[in-house]
């Protein structure tokens, strides 16, 4: 399956269906899913908005293919990452390092996965929930590793709460692209080593009683 050539590591010339993708994801980054119609892509990319359904049956396909695309490509380097290093302290800030230089280096596909799981189709969305949750578990594993004293659900509540921390990027464009990527990467790696081992009652504490 393509990658949107944003995603596309080895930099080589996107093809043509790799740039209907990220003129798509500009696209519906900036007006919605449902505000962009055939005719606004293939505007984009300089051919007709019919011309688009030789290379996709219907806008939700496209949706579809996207973001699958985008959560293959966070699994694959997940796993890589993992694989690749022994040190669990190493391996979390190359996860870390990872996910923060996708974020800063695909904001609209970041902005279209967050915004858009709603809007693919039934098999798509149970695809895409799939490899969320197996890319997740890869972060759990190692979060564990690192972090012996975390509890595998802590470490999944972390795991999801530094994704939120990290795609914010796209909102957040105060510092330049290294500045911005090393204060996330700081900021995950410090959440996730100090991450609290014990729940804090939800009770709160009444003076004089």
């Amino acid at each position: 399956m393509p990658v949107p050539p944003a995603a596309d590591p080895a930099g080589a010339k996107p093809s043509r269906r790799e740039q209907i993708l990220a003129a798509a994801a500009e696209l519906f980054a900036r007006h919605g899913f449902h505000g962009v119609g055939i005719d606004d892509i293939g505007s984009a990319v300089g051919i007709s908005g019919p011309a688009l359904y030789r290379h996709f049956r219907s806008k939700d396909a496209m949706l579809g293919e996207m973001l699958t695309s985008i959560s293959e490509v966070l699994l694959t380097g997940g796993q890589a990452r993992v694989s690749s290093v022994a040190d669990p302290d190493v391996t979390l800030g190359e996860l870390v390092r990872f996910h923060v230089d996708f974020a800063l280096d695909n904001p609209a596909l970041i902005t279209v996965q967050e915004r858009n799981l709603g809007n693919l189709t039934d098999p798509d969305r149970r695809k895409v929930r799939a490899l969320q949750r197996r890319y997740v578990e890869t972060w759990v594993e190692v979060i564990v590793a690192a972090v012996p004293e975390v509890a595998e659900p802590t470490a999944r509540a972390a795991a999801h709460a530094v994704f939120g921390l990290i795609n914010s990027t796209p909102h957040s464009r105060h510092l330049d692209r290294d500045q911005m990527a090393d204060l996330l990467t700081g900021m995950a790696l410090s959440a996730l080593v100090h991450t609290p081992t014990a729940q804090p009652s939800l009770q709160p504490r009444l003076s004089g009683r």
